[in-house]
């Protein structure tokens, strides 16, 4: 094993960090020995006065910037300082399960039994199945007694979860639809976080 790829997953594996950070250490030292990536996160608020949380794995902060200040800019919003957004929000440790894995009431009683703090299920045919949400510092904990009982997680994740939803409608969403698109679409971002709340008549409109 490359020695940067072995001291990446040992630090990681050492810190009792989740999934998505022992794959991103991995994903870093195999990017070469030459660059050097950087974890950012940008902050700013979409149209209708969504706030929009983006993280960033770069090899250039100064073209990772632009790109997403950019985006912001065409498409009616404005990048703000650290800080200005992430107050509207929790950072939580976040567990995904499909609905198949068990019911609402299962991943509810085991989920809190477990030590988590609350859980989302979306059971509908093109729902997202079940997203139990855990205080930043019980996600090991809580992760690894519900794969005893429900098997192995969809994902493991650090999460920003909006305290409350900003309402969207009309030209804003499809406006914001696009930002968020562009954003994800970037391959700098890894993650992006939003507050907005669509109806589902909005939804419809978007096809």
């Amino acid at each position: 094993m490359n020695p940067r790829l072995r001291l990446a997953v040992n630090n990681a594996k050492a810190e009792s960090l989740p999934k998505d950070v022992i794959d991103r250490a991995i994903k870093k030292s195999q990017m070469g020995d030459a660059a050097d990536y950087a974890e950012i996160r940008y902050e700013g608020v979409a149209a209708g006065g969504v706030g929009i949380i983006v993280e960033v794995l770069t090899d250039n902060r100064n073209r990772a910037a632009a790109n997403v200040r950019s985006y912001f800019t065409k498409l009616g919003g404005n990048m703000g300082a650290t800080g200005s957004v992430t107050f509207n929000f929790d950072h939580v440790g976040q567990i995904g399960y499909p609905a198949k894995a068990a019911s609402e009431d299962e991943m509810m009683e085991a989920a809190i039994e477990a030590g988590a703090d609350d859980v989302e299920s979306d059971m509908s045919d093109e729902g997202e199945g079940h997203t139990v949400y855990t205080a930043f510092e019980s996600l090991n904990e809580v992760a690894a007694a519900l794969e005893a009982r429900f098997g192995p997680a969809s994902n493991t994740k650090i999460a920003w979860r909006p305290k409350m939803q900003v309402p969207v409608t009309g030209d804003s969403v499809t406006t914001l639809m696009k930002l968020l698109d562009m954003l994800n679409d970037d391959d700098d971002v890894q993650n992006v976080y939003s507050n907005e709340e669509i109806s589902d008549e909005d939804l419809a409109k978007l096809g």
